[in-house]
């Protein structure tokens, strides 16, 4: 019996790879507002997502849901963010994509 971590893990990686993959189709279609932050948005979000998860979801995110979003990215998804840039991205989003 595969132990419950591992399969979760392998759960997880499918779904990783499955975003990245589709990250990378169309990307260039989707140009960020231009501001401070802009870069460490693009350089950290599109290693795992298309940039378009930005734009869907702004409607709906304030300042806190967009440090809800982060942070789950970060604790739950494995983004490899580093507090510094996990503040500028939030402050980035709050300012150009929050509603």
């Amino acid at each position: 019996m595969i132990h419950r971590s591992v399969t979760t893990r392998l759960a997880s990686g499918a779904i990783g790879l499955a975003l990245a993959c589709g990250a990378q189709a169309g990307e260039d279609a989707i140009e960020l507002k231009d501001g401070p932050g802009r870069e460490q948005v693009q350089r950290n979000c599109i290693a795992c997502h298309s940039l378009d998860y930005i734009q869907m979801n702004s409607p709906f995110l304030d300042r806190k849901g967009w440090e809800a979003s982060v942070g789950k990215m970060i604790k739950v998804m494995g983004a490899r963010i580093d507090d510094a840039d996990a503040r500028v991205i939030v402050e980035y989003l709050a300012a150009h994509y929050g509603k």
